[in-house]
């Protein structure tokens, strides 16, 4: 009779190949006495990554497989892995990050331990052992107008709770934020440990949002319900981060995303000063990165004031 999962590692993967196979050998070298699945959702990679994971497959018959015929995005790919998810806790793993020693397991001990917490997340760390933060407090309409203009003078994180910590001018001076616990918000989607139960509650990643700020709705209607969201420096993993989308494309996506949140949860008054504050943030943008960057940043920066 063969023993309950009680983890199940879902990874949404595209044309990541190389970096999805060092994840699995990763997470078969260093998660130990722990029933675990691996399931793999493919987003119509074209780099060979389908037939890498079937080549694991042959060494560990216990890998899942899905291949999706075009890419469907950040939410609805981790919902194919869910609905078929078998463990007690869901991680959602990005495939540009490698497990270290320990660190899955004694999180599932963690959460055992700690029932009020639904969501739960690790220190995301490059290579070179460096932070790079994750998470947030929800983009209310002070922390969207901060974000887009004045979060890096001195001092403003410290009276206005930032969307985005990392951004933030503190944590690139070496802030202590990320080195100790703390509920937070929400979690960036790279590392998500989620127990089944916030599901059975919540449901799935809304199919509304392609990719960016799925995970801040998703943690935004945990705590609706009354679970906490906790990030738990004591453990880490690699995040190479980045590599699944252009520039471009992770700014646009996530002035669309918080768009679609605001249209979600928030008073309808609220929509057009969003807006507002996300055209000024994207002309100041414009001119700031047009200068240091050049044309390509302008660009980038008009389809985002067009999005606003």
């Amino acid at each position: 009779m063969t023993k309950p999962v009680e983890l199940s590692i879902i990874i949404v993967s595209f044309n990541t190949k190389k970096l999805l196979v060092n994840c699995i050998n990763s997470i078969r070298k260093n998660v130990k006495n722990l029933e675990y699945e691996v399931i793999v959702i493919d987003n119509a990679s074209t780099d060979g990554s389908v037939q890498a994971v079937i080549n694991q497959q042959r060494q560990d018959p216990d890998i899942k497989l899905i291949g999706n015929r075009r890419n469907l995005g950040f939410g609805t790919a981790n919902n194919q892995g869910m609905k078929i998810a078998k463990g007690k806790y869901i991680l959602l793993l990005n495939s540009d990050t490698l497990i270290l020693d320990g660190v899955l397991g004694e999180m599932v001990t963690w959460m055992r331990k700690h029932p009020d917490v639904g969501i739960a997340s690790c220190a995301l760390k490059n290579e070179d052992g460096s932070m790079q933060g994750t998470g947030g407090y929800f983009p209310t309409l002070i922390r969207v107008f901060s974000w887009m203009t004045i979060q890096d003078l001195p001092f403003v994180d410290k009276f206005i709770k930032p969307f985005h910590p990392m951004h933030a001018k503190s944590f690139q001076k070496g802030t202590k934020f990320f080195n100790s616990d703390k509920e937070l918000d929400w979690l960036t989607g790279a590392f998500l440990l989620i127990r089944t139960e916030v599901i059975d509650k919540i449901g799935y990643f809304d199919k509304d949002y392609f990719m960016y700020v799925e995970e801040t709705d998703y943690c935004y209607r945990a705590k609706r319900v009354g679970w906490k969201i906790y990030y738990l420096p004591k453990w880490s993993i690699v995040h190479y981060g980045g590599l699944s989308g252009k520039r471009e494309e992770v700014i646009l996506a996530e002035y669309k995303g918080i768009k679609t949140f605001y249209k979600k949860h928030y008073p309808s008054w609220q929509f057009p000063i969003l807006r507002l504050f996300l055209k000024i943030g994207a002309l100041g943008r414009m001119i700031l990165f047009g200068i240091l960057e050049g044309k390509y940043a302008i660009k980038t920066y008009v389809k985002a004031f067009q999005i606003a």
